[in-house]
């Protein structure tokens, strides 16, 4: 595995989102992103998003809390063999979980290459 500390990790999500398309970042309404060192409930689980998409938000989607999407770091490095592998694995992990914000499922992305 490769080693890569959490300081270098969040400046690869960083990057993935600084990569995004400006049009598609200013539609995100409301989300908060995280790095975490693996999930609690799936050991090799890179990325989740929990929330309200906001294909399903309605007039009744008022002072909430943010949605939250978590990049987990060791199972992501668990899987690269080089920095190279880890950047690239963070944006299409950063990238399908924002598509998630976005109301798009898993067999859509999985089409798509971000699965």
């Amino acid at each position: 595995m490769i080693d890569l500390d959490r300081a270098e990790f969040e400046d690869l999500v960083s990057d993935a989102l600084d990569d995004l398309p400006p049009e598609l970042a200013r539609l995100m309404d409301n989300v908060a992103i995280f790095v975490e060192e693996e999930s609690a409930d799936e050991r090799f689980l890179l990325g989740l998003y929990e929330g309200v998409p906001l294909t399903e938000r309605d007039s009744a989607y008022l002072m909430a809390i943010p949605d939250r999407i978590t990049i987990y770091r060791l199972p992501t490095l668990a899987v690269c063999d080089d920095r190279d592998q880890v950047r690239r694995q963070v944006q299409i992990t950063v990238a399908h979980e924002i598509a998630h914000h976005f109301g798009i499922d898993d067999d859509r992305l999985h089409d798509l290459g971000y699965a």
